[in-house]
C-alpha cells in the first residue's frame, strides 16, 4: 500500500511538471509571437531562461540557453579559424526553433529517465528489505540509505585537473611537455609536425626565419596550436615564445612597433615609458598568438645595450615594469640570465666562461634584481632563465643551467622561487662543446630545470629528449622530478594561456600600426 501511495505521489508530481511546462510553452509561444511582430529575437532567449531558470541542466549549463562558446574551435591547415570559441554569435530564429525541439525531446527523455530510475530504486529497495530480514548483520544499517558519491556536477579544481592529467600521461608525453623547440620555416613543416605529433613538445620558439608578417605569424600560431590540440587527449596548448627584448633583439623588426633597447629605457629612467613599451609589445605579441616573451634582461652592464645598466635597484624596478606590462597584455615574462652574466665578456653562444666573484658580491649585485623580483612579484607572472656561465663561488664544475646547486639550492631554496625554470638554448657553444645532447637533457632536468630550450636542429632535439627518457628509465632521474616539472607547466598553461587561437586579420590591422 505504501509503495502504491509513493508511486501515486510521484505520478502527481510528474503531472504538475508537465502541466507547468505546457503552460510555460503557451506563454513562450505568446511571447514569441509578440516579439516576432516587433522584429526582435533577443527577448525570446531571455524570456525562456526566466521561465525555467535552473530546472534542467546539462553538464552544468542551462540547456535552454544558447551558448556559442560550446562550439568547438576548428582551424584548417593554413591556420584560418573556421569556427572559434572566441567568436560570439547572435542566436537566430532557426537556432531558437531548433533549441525548442531539442528542449522538448530532452525534457521527455529526462522525465522518462526519472521514472525508470525511481521504479528501479523502488525495486532495489524492496529487495534490500527482504534481504535485510534474512541477514541480521544488516539491521543496524537499514535505517539510512547509502550516500551516493558526487561525480556528476562536481566542480573540479585546477589542481585536481592537473593531478588527473599527469596521472594519465605517459612518460614520453611528460618529457615532451618539458621541451621548447625551434624549426626553420614560416609554415608547419615536417620537422615541427614530428615534434608536436610524435614527441608532444610543450612549446615552440620563433625566430625571424619563422616570421614574415603579423598575419602570417598569427596563421602559423593557429596551425601549430591546432596540431597540438589534435595530438593531445587533454588539449594542452603550446607555449609559443620569442625573444622580443628591444633594440637589436627584435623579431620581425620591420613589422612591429619600434622597441627601444633596455639601455635606452634605463638611461631615460621613465617608469611609465617602460611599462607602456612593454604593454604595447606584449599586446602585439598576443595578437600574433605568442604567449611567452624571453624578456626582461636583468644582467648588470654599463656597455651592453641589452641591459638596464649597472644599478641593481634600477634593474629590479625597471624589470618589474616590463613584467607588469607584459602581464597586463596576457604575456608571461622571463627574467634572464640567472644568476646574472653581465660581468662576462664571452658570448655563451660561442663558448663558456666563469664569473670570478664571491657569494657576497654576487648576492649584493648580480643576483639582487632577481631576488627582489622573487620577493615582490607573483611568481606566476614570470619564468627564470638560467645561463650557461659558470659561477665557481657556488659550483666549481658545472655551468648554472645544469647545476643543482644554483637551481635547487640557490634559486629554489635560498631565494624561494616557485615558478618555472627554463634553460638558455642548449645548442649554444658554452655547453654543447663540453657535453653531448643526451647528457645535457639528463643534466638539466636532474638540476631542476622545467623547460629545456633546443632552438634549431631536429636531431639535437631528439637526442635531448632521449637523454631524459633514458635517464628516467635507468633510474638516474626519479619520475617524481618529471611529474613536479610537468605540473608546474600545466598549471601555467591552464591558468595563464587565455586565447589559444587568434584572429589573423586583427594582427594584420593592429600590429605595428
Amino acid at each position: 500500500m505504501i509503495k502504491i501511495k509513493k508511486q501515486l505521489g510521484f505520478t502527481i508530481i510528474y503531472a504538475f511538471i508537465i502541466l507547468f511546462i505546457a503552460w510555460s510553452t503557451h506563454q513562450l509561444d505568446q511571447s514569441t509571437l509578440m516579439t516576432q511582430q516587433k522584429g526582435g529575437d533577443h527577448s525570446i532567449s531571455k524570456g525562456r531562461d526566466q521561465l525555467i531558470p535552473n530546472l534542467f541542466l546539462e553538464d552544468g549549463v542551462n540547456i535552454l540557453q544558447y551558448d556559442s562558446k560550446k562550439v568547438d574551435p576548428t582551424v584548417n591547415e593554413n591556420g584560418e579559424i573556421i569556427s572559434s570559441i572566441n567568436q560570439q554569435q547572435e542566436p537566430s530564429q532557426n537556432i531558437v526553433s531548433h533549441t525548442n525541439a531539442l528542449e522538448e525531446n530532452s525534457l521527455h527523455e529526462r522525465i522518462t529517465e526519472m521514472e525508470a530510475k525511481e521504479q528501479n530504486d523502488n525495486t532495489l529497495s524492496e529487495i534490500n528489505k527482504e534481504t535485510a530480514l534474512d541477514d541480521p548483520k544488516t539491521e543496524d544499517t537499514q535505517e539510512k540509505d547509502p550516500i551516493p558519491e558526487e561525480t556528476e556536477g562536481k566542480e573540479v579544481t585546477l589542481e585536481e585537473k592537473i593531478n588527473s592529467i599527469v596521472g594519465e600521461m605517459t612518460l614520453k608525453e611528460k618529457i615532451g611537455q618539458m621541451m621548447v623547440v625551434g624549426f626553420s620555416s614560416k609554415q608547419p613543416d615536417d620537422h615541427i609536425k614530428k615534434m608536436i605529433e610524435e614527441y608532444h613538445i610543450g612549446g615552440v620558439i620563433y625566430y625571424d626565419r619563422n616570421m614574415e608578417t603579423p598575419e602570417q605569424v598569427a596563421l602559423l600560431s593557429n596551425s601549430l596550436q591546432g596540431l597540438a590540440q589534435a595530438s593531445s587527449e587533454w588539449q594542452i596548448p603550446l607555449m609559443l615564445s620569442v625573444d622580443q627584448e628591444g633594440g637589436r633583439i627584435v623579431r620581425m623588426k620591420g613589422h612591429v612597433t619600434p622597441i627601444p633597447s633596455q639601455q635606452e629605457l634605463g638611461t631615460r629612467g621613465d617608469i611609465q615609458e617602460i611599462y607602456a613599451t612593454a604593454k604595447r609589445t606584449g599586446t602585439e605579441l598576443a595578437l600574433m598568438g605568442i604567449n611567452v616573451n624571453y624578456a626582461p634582461n636583468l644582467d648588470l652592464s654599463k656597455t651592453d645595450t641589452r641591459s638596464f645598466g649597472e644599478n641593481p635597484e634600477n634593474a629590479y624596478l625597471f624589470g618589474s615594469q616590463v613584467v607588469n606590462g607584459m602581464t597586463d597584455s596576457g604575456i608571461a615574462s622571463t627574467l634572464k640570465h640567472f644568476p646574472g652574466n653581465g660581468r662576462s665578456a664571452v658570448d655563451p653562444h660561442q663558448d663558456t666562461s666563469s664569473v670570478e666573484a664571491d657569494k657576497l658580491d654576487l648576492e649584493n649585485n648580480d643576483i639582487y634584481p632577481f631576488k627582489k623580483m622573487i620577493e615582490n612579484v607573483n611568481h606566476n607572472r614570470f619564468f627564470v632563465m638560467v645561463t650557461h656561465i659558470k659561477y665557481p663561488a657556488y659550483d666549481k664544475d658545472k655551468p648554472a643551467s645544469i647545476s643543482s646547486i644554483i637551481i635547487q639550492d640557490l634559486l629554489r631554496k635560498q631565494l624561494g622561487y616557485t615558478g618555472m625554470v627554463v634553460t638558455d638554448d642548449l645548442e649554444m657553444g658554452a655547453v654543447n662543446k663540453y657535453y653531448s645532447y643526451q647528457d645535457l637533457g639528463f643534466e638539466a632536468v636532474k638540476a631542476g630545470a622545467d623547460l629545456l630550450l633546443v632552438c634549431h636542429t631536429l636531431q639535437n632535439q631528439v637526442q635531448v629528449y632521449n637523454g631524459i627518457l633514458n635517464a628516467v628509465e635507468s633510474g638516474k632521474i626519479p619520475q617524481s622530478l618529471i611529474d613536479e616539472a610537468v605540473k608546474r607547466i600545466l598549471r601555467h598553461k591552464f591558468s595563464s594561456i587565455q586565447n589559444i587561437y587568434v584572429d589573423p586579420s586583427a594582427a594584420k590591422q593592429m600590429v605595428g600600426k
